[in-house]
């Protein structure tokens, strides 16, 4: 035995150095990997080759495998070793932490790890009821030096780490050994103190003496592995061991900050504990760390990190490096500080009794501190403090936090600068953020959030002090107006002499415009009309009217600041011409007109922010531009037909401004003369014998915008066919603008007065008229045609007309493909490129505008001009016979634009949109069946069978892959991106249709909120989360059109079909919503019904199927559970073919299933509440639930209950009470070593 023993080990040791071993070849480390799993999987001789190989005589890599043995044996022999084995292998593995180790500073890190493993995995599987005296064992065990001491730690850890935190064993264990620690809590908290407490001793006592330094780092590695472990039980104790013996644990911890070698685990462990929540009254103690005690420690320990968190550069003394260790202390302390701001901002002004601390002030300046730190992460992480201090009831009036909020406008100047890159050396926070931050791209990503988390903390803090904040944002202003532009180094491809998107005076600029915009949106909220600065701000924005610049970045700033003060001058209209003619100017700004240059993408987006501000402007104060009305329009006029003229994507800019304040005329035959007049030249090429030819016909069509025709660089000089393009693009966009934006008064007395009320309903609603319905008509019979035109360019020889040059003009662009694979595109990367690149790329622009539009005309026309276009003649089938010809050949990208216009169309009809607008009224009922269901219900029967086929391809190509996996060894990058491209996109419509599905046919009925969440126990938090908000069908019900659909069979079981089939279709989020808001409220409007056998059976088997595909994630088990549980006990009654169905499923009990059965169809019998019929059920079709593919070659791991030791057992007559059974003396003190 023990030759074959000594000569296993052998062989053991050398496959594990083989395997190690950098330079063995593959095929011998496989082999050797394959004889070491063998030979845990089967041998014997595990037990003696593990004890052999984990003795400290060998190699650190070979005691982990010997370890690692000794584990498998217990995770998967323990239920079938006998007693006396167990016995043995527990006391020789009390050997090993007795004497099994070096010493603590010696020892490889992995193989206490691989110990504590050993001595876990028996506690889950023996304590308490066969292991009573463990913790008796382990405080023992610390007795016997610090390599015992530590590893007794390691154990404490990973046994909370895998009970409570990961809950890697069964309920009834997990339940067993969490009562039992939280039982003997008080003993266990007291013990890791202790520990802690002696070996920081200890450590002080000998770090600084000469000869003791491996002393002092054997103390110091304790109380590091004491503090550890402290870390994985205050998170989810009960609050009273954190703060008791007023705050003993608080104070230590806070004492540790000081000590350079322990800070860093100490504020990690002081951090979980201020991030507690609970109930208020237990959170009490920790306002003493308001104390100024602790407040010293806090901000000595900040004080000297910050000083050592940066040294010169070994290599480069005139540079320097960050120390990460000393940063990541500095970030914890921060974090510390935060969380101690939440506590106060929660128990303040709370039943909890809570006074302002009176050193309220030290602790905001220690904040301020790190709000005015150089590394842009500790600024990001006070701006919640600082947004809940600013926002709360009563900390926002006290007198230190008003004058800090004065202080932070001022840190805000230097904060709302884009400054930091990683890869630039322009700025202190650079060195910071090349710790933080992987690249440029992940830094602005960064930045963007950080930059709108401000502008939130801004706000709170000008609606507390709103002059100071206006006067810094005025102050600020006039500097940059002063300060003259600064390019700086020209990197970019920006042009030469004007300023790139990091040059240091457009950082400037752009901080201090978002300063103004969140300062002045606050100041009209906040302060009475008498109070507000009217002068300073008029003399501010003449200050900004009269600046001039030619840099288009800098005047894009100006802009925004000129739309910002712009409420000030509503005060005072004399500026109102200037402000038009400043904004005005831009629109037709260049750098040199006479050069004929390409115009740069600053200049473009500069004309576009210009239009943007005007139509904003127009949009906010209509009523004040109206006296400059015809002033405004012959501008407009004059600009249309001057040289400089605007692009079409301008000019409707300006159509929309106009619009939008015609809607003030407030006279219906004013405004539509006004609207007939400015589109006349619009519907006459619209409506013309030249676009009629060109929309009703795909030939003539892809002629006319030159898809057919191969475009060289010498012949694009000459673009008939650009110019063609421009035109069908700015008659589609103007029609737009002017349905979504004309408008009757909101005031139904100045409607009636204006001529816009027709009649009323019987309800005695209003029925109005909109002065653009005559322009719409018109234009309707043609934008139908294109729509139906455009679907037709996707057949097969419509796509053969393309020319070479534009062979790809269908394909998506690059930006709608990050879009849809959610690829982030860097600003600066975009900013520097052409808007586009090539003729394709035009073309592709076009195609996809041009189809998006035409959805976007149809899809405003409904809630703009409601009677007057539910009423038209045909529409159904107009629609019918445009959007939805040629749908087979229309890619899904193109679907989308259709089918979300659709959802947003029923969304006008059923939801109320809280956006401060007038309600949106809805289609009267009485057209639901004339429009709604003949356009609904072919689209759901038809995007069933097309995504059915689609959701197939993937799976088969997912298992093609599969199969193929070890052939396909390399893979063109460019077809798994178009792969997952198709996947996502069918994912996207798929949730577009269920989504138009749901809100066509789901009224939802939103819970109420819950109670004060601050108030829930952790240990309730620790509870998943879906069974806190189990679904709440029964409290959904159908709409009006929901009613009407239904009451049509082929509509119906279309909705049912799809809404069912899509439960196994490869979209978790998708079955989720469907399962839990859609499924049963369409099932159980025709449960009444004589439903065909066959039909209850799939739909309940479609469920299970679900659940074999979705299973593994609870949200959808939950949901996917229950809705079984509701069509079995709703149908079974009637159809016994569910039983059989039943019946099928794996493992499942025949008993049990039989009790749920007599219960359910048994009206005699007591039925069970629906929590417990749910865990029931659940348990019956478990067997149906997938695993993840992660799990699903994964050993299982098999755990015995013990006897419960809070429920009394029933007495089992088959057992006298006399028979001793002798488990409990299987780990009796006696049996320890």
């Amino acid at each position: 035995m023990a030759d074959q023993v000594a000569t296993t080990c052998e062989q053991l040791m050398k496959a594990v150095i083989v395997m190690m071993d950098a330079e063995t070849s593959q095929i011998y480390r496989l082999e050797a990997l394959k004889f070491c799993e063998e030979f845990k999987e089967a041998s014997s001789l595990c037990v003696p080759c593990g004890l052999q190989l984990a003795d400290k005589a060998q190699p650190a890599v070979v005691r982990h495998f010997g370890l690692q043995i000794l584990e498998h044996v217990i995770k998967f022999r323990w239920n079938d070793m006998q007693q006396q084995e167990k016995v043995q292998l527990k006391e020789c593995a009390m050997q090993l932490l007795s004497n099994g180790t070096h010493s603590i500073l010696e020892e490889e890190s992995h193989v206490k790890d691989a110990l504590s493993r050993i001595i876990v995995e028996m506690i889950k599987r023996e304590w308490p009821q066969h292991w009573p005296d463990m913790l008796k064992e382990m405080e023992a065990l610390t007795s016997q030096g610090e390599a015992q001491t530590e590893l007794v730690m390691l154990i404490l850890l990973r046994l909370a780490e895998d009970v409570i935190t990961f809950q890697t064993l069964p309920s009834q264990r997990r339940r067993d050994i969490q009562q039992t620690l939280t039982k003997n809590m008080d003993s266990i908290f007291s013990f890791l103190l202790a520990i802690l407490h002696i070996n920081v001793e200890d450590y002080r006592k000998v770090k600084g003496l000469p000869g003791h330094e491996v002393k002092a780092r054997a103390h110091g590695r304790v109380a590091v592995a004491a503090l550890n472990t402290l870390a994985g039980y205050i998170d989810w104790v009960s609050l009273v061991h954190i703060t008791s013996g007023n705050c003993k644990l608080l104070e230590m911890l806070c004492l540790l900050l000081s000590e350079p070698e322990l800070q860093l685990e100490a504020s990690e462990c002081l951090l979980i504990a201020l991030s507690r929540k609970g109930k208020l009254e237990e959170r009490k103690p920790f306002m003493l760390l308001f104390n100024d005690v602790a407040i010293h420690y806090i901000l000595s320990a900040a004080q000297s990190a910050d000083e050592l968190a940066i040294c010169t550069n070994s290599s480069d003394s005139s540079a320097v490096e960050i120390v990460e260790r000393r940063y990541v202390f500095l970030k914890r302390l921060c974090q510390v500080l935060c969380a101690l701001g939440f506590q106060l901002c929660s128990l303040v002004g709370s039943d909890a009794m809570v006074e302002v601390p009176g050193n309220l002030s030290k602790y905001t300046e220690a904040l301020l501190a790190f709000t005015t730190h150089s590394s842009q992460f500790l600024k990001s992480c006070t701006l919640p403090t600082w947004g809940a201090l600013f926002r709360h009831e009563t900390l926002s009036k006290d007198p230190v936090v008003v004058k800090m909020a004065i202080q932070y406008l001022k840190a805000c100047m230097t904060n709302l600068v884009k400054a930091g890159f990683p890869s630039r050396h322009d700025n202190p926070s650079s060195e910071y953020s090349r710790v933080d931050f992987d690249s440029d791209e992940d830094f602005y990503s960064f930045f963007h959030s950080f930059r709108a988390q401000q502008g939130d903390v801004l706000r709170s803090a000008s609606r507390i002090v709103p002059l100071e904040a206006f006067q810094t944002a005025a102050e600020w202003l006039q500097f940059q107006i002063a300060s003259p532009i600064d390019p700086g180094d020209i990197t970019s491809k920006s042009v030469e002499g004007f300023c790139s998107l990091l040059s240091p005076s457009v950082v400037q600029w752009d901080a201090m415009t978002v300063f103004m915009e969140c300062v002045v949106s606050q100041i009209f909220r906040n302060l009475d009309e008498e109070k507000l600065p009217i002068d300073q701000s008029m003399e501010l924005l003449q200050a900004v009217l009269n600046y001039e610049t030619k840099d288009p970045l800098i005047l894009s700033c100006v802009l925004t600041n000129i739309s910002a003060l712009f409420p000030f001058a509503t005060r005072r209209p004399q500026l109102l011409p200037q402000v038009l003619y400043k904004l005005f100017k831009s629109i037709t700004f260049d750098f040199d007109q006479e050069k004929k240059l390409p115009r740069t993408r600053a200049v473009k987006n500069l004309r576009r922010h210009a239009c943007s501000s005007i139509i904003k402007i127009c949009r906010d104060f209509p009523q004040f531009i109206m006296p400059c009305f015809d002033m405004f329009y012959t501008h407009v006029k004059e600009l249309f037909s001057s040289d400089a003229t605007p692009t079409y994507m301008e000019k409707c800019s300006l159509i929309e401004s106009l619009v939008l304040i015609s809607n003030q005329f407030k006279d219906f035959e004013k405004q539509k003369a006004f609207l007939n007049e400015l589109m006349a030249s619009v519907v006459t090429d619209w409506t013309s014998e030249e676009f009629r030819d060109v929309l009703w016909d795909p030939v003539k069509f892809l002629s006319f915008i030159g898809a057919d025709q191969v475009v060289t660089e010498q012949n694009e000089d000459t673009d008939t066919a650009g110019l063609n393009r421009g035109r069908l693009s700015f008659c589609l966009n103007a029609m737009l603008v002017v349905v979504k934006r004309s408008r009757w008064p909101a005031d139904p007395e100045e409607a009636k007065a204006g001529g816009f009320v027709v009649g009323y309903t019987p309800t005695g609603a209003p029925i109005y008229r909109n002065p653009c319905t005559d322009q719409f008509l018109a234009f309707l019979p043609n934008l139908l045609a294109l729509i139906r035109t455009h679907n037709s360019l996707f057949t097969s020889e419509n796509m053969a007309r393309l020319s070479e040059t534009f062979s790809r003009a269908h394909e998506m662009m690059d930006a709608e493909k990050n879009v849809v694979l959610g690829i982030p595109q860097f600003p600066l990367d975009i900013y520097d490129s052409p808007v586009y690149r090539s003729n394709l790329e035009r073309m592709q622009g076009f195609f996809w505008t041009l189809y998006d539009n035409c959805f976007h005309v149809l899809g405003n026309a409904g809630p703009s001009l409601q009677q007057e276009f539910y009423t038209i003649d045909g529409l159904a089938e107009g629609i019918a016979g445009s959007a939805f010809v040629s749908l087979d050949h229309v890619p899904d990208y193109r679907l989308r634009p259709m089918i979300h216009i659709l959802f947003h169309f029923c969304f006008h009809l059923f939801h109320i949109r809280l956006f401060m607008k007038q309600l949106v009224l809805s289609c009267p009922p009485e057209y639901y069946d004339s429009l709604l269901r003949p356009l609904l219900g072919p689209l759901f029967s038809y995007m069933m069978q097309r995504l059915n086929v689609k959701w197939q391809i993937i799976n088969q190509r997912t298992l093609i892959n599969e199969e193929d996996e070890e052939e396909q060894v390399v893979c063109q990058e460019s077809q798994v991106t178009q792969e997952m491209l198709e996947e996502q996109l069918v994912r996207l419509v798929t949730r577009e249709v269920l989504d138009l599905c749901a809100v066509s046919c789901i009224s939802r009925k939103v819970p109420e909120p819950a109670a004060n969440k601050e108030e829930i126990e952790e240990e309730d938090v620790m509870m998943d989360s879906v069974q806190m908000a189990p679904p709440a069908h029964p409290a959904d019900e159908l709409t009006e059109l929901g009613k009407c659909l239904m009451k049509h069979e082929d509509i119906y079981m279309s909705l049912l079909t799809l809404s069912f089939t899509s439960l196994s279709w490869k979209d978790t989020t998708n079955c989720h919503r469907t399962a839990s808001m859609v499924c049963w409220n369409l099932l159980r409007q025709v449960v009444g019904r004589n439903l065909l056998a066959e039909a209850v059976t799939w739909f309940f088997t479609s469920v299970l199927r679900g659940l074999q595909v979705h299973g593994q994630h609870e949200a959808c088990n939950s949901a996917l559970s229950y809705l079984a549980m509701l069509i079995y006990e709703s149908l079974r009654p009637r159809y016994a073919e569910l039983r059989a169905v039943m019946t099928q499923i794996p493992n499942i009990s025949i008993d049990a299933m039989d009790q749920y059965d007599h219960k359910l169809m048994d009206p005699k019998a007591q039925k069970a509440g629906e929590k417990k019929r749910k865990d029931q059920f659940r348990k019956l079709i478990a067997g149906t639930v997938g695993k993840a593919l992660c799990q699903q070659f994964r050993k299982e791991v098999h755990i015995r209950n013990l006897p419960s030791l809070f429920k009394k057992p029933k007495p089992d007559n088959d057992i006298p009470d006399s028979e001793p059974l002798g488990l409990a003396a299987l780990f009796a003190p006696e049996n320890t070593l």
